[in-house]
């Protein structure tokens, strides 16, 4: 008597999550939850006044990146780590943060300096996402793999101009806890850049862009 064959198991637990996160569907609903909380945080403090051009331009950086996303490519696959979500969270928020939560402080380099420095991590942001179009996230997703523009000097040209925002804000408004709420955010986007090549590593074709593109922020310093 022949035995019965065995039943083949259904996809795991992480399988069907990850499939559910890379839904399409579900994927727009998360970007434009991320957008809500900022506009509003925005438009409290256009109302009050309380925004300086640097502060606003860290707003507009991060609407550019967060917006946009409602139009992005569905992943391939994406981490379901919880950790790793909260991370890209924490990152992508605490930028609002410090656009409205720093103290005005004292002013440690020339107000033009600063003033040009915010405009110029900017530039990088704008260049940096017609770079990477429709291949943007929060959390480490595998997307098609932008090798060229921005992505063909650094591997996270994005960060590259949040950090140069962040020294910015550093020069115009000096002080004790402002360096706090800015070192913190510099870290967390230190971590993300190392986590999510971590996650896409695992792909043969990011790994070699890794070999191939050497810098993660700065072109033949680091």
């Amino acid at each position: 008597m022949d035995t019965p064959l065995t039943k083949a198991a259904g996809p795991s637990l992480n399988s069907r999550i990850s499939a559910f996160l890379a839904n399409p569907l579900v994927d727009k609903t998360f970007a434009v939850l991320a957008c809500l909380p900022f506009l509003y945080i925005i438009y409290l403090r256009l109302r009050a006044g309380t925004l300086d051009i640097v502060r606003i331009n860290i707003c507009i950086q991060n609407l550019i990146v967060i917006v946009t996303m409602l139009a992005r490519r569905t992943p391939v696959r994406v981490t379901i780590n919880p950790w790793f979500w909260l991370l890209a969270f924490i990152a992508t928020y605490w930028l609002f943060l410090t656009a409205t939560v720093t103290a005005p402080g004292t002013a440690i380099a020339p107000r033009w300096f600063s003033v040009g420095l915010s405009w110029f991590g900017l530039a990088i942001t704008v260049y940096a996402r017609l770079s990477l179009g429709r291949n943007i996230g929060l959390v480490p997703a595998q997307r098609q793999l932008v090798t060229t523009g921005a992505y063909g000097l650094v591997r996270h040209p994005i960060y590259t101009s949040m950090f140069i925002t962040y020294l910015s804000i550093a020069l115009l408004s000096y002080s004790p806890g402002n360096i706090v709420i800015i070192g913190l955010g510099v870290i967390w986007f230190v971590i993300k850049s190392f986590i999510e090549e971590g996650y896409l590593a695992a792909d043969p074709e990011y790994a070699e862009y890794m070999r191939r593109v050497r810098w993660r922020w700065l072109p033949g310093i680091i």
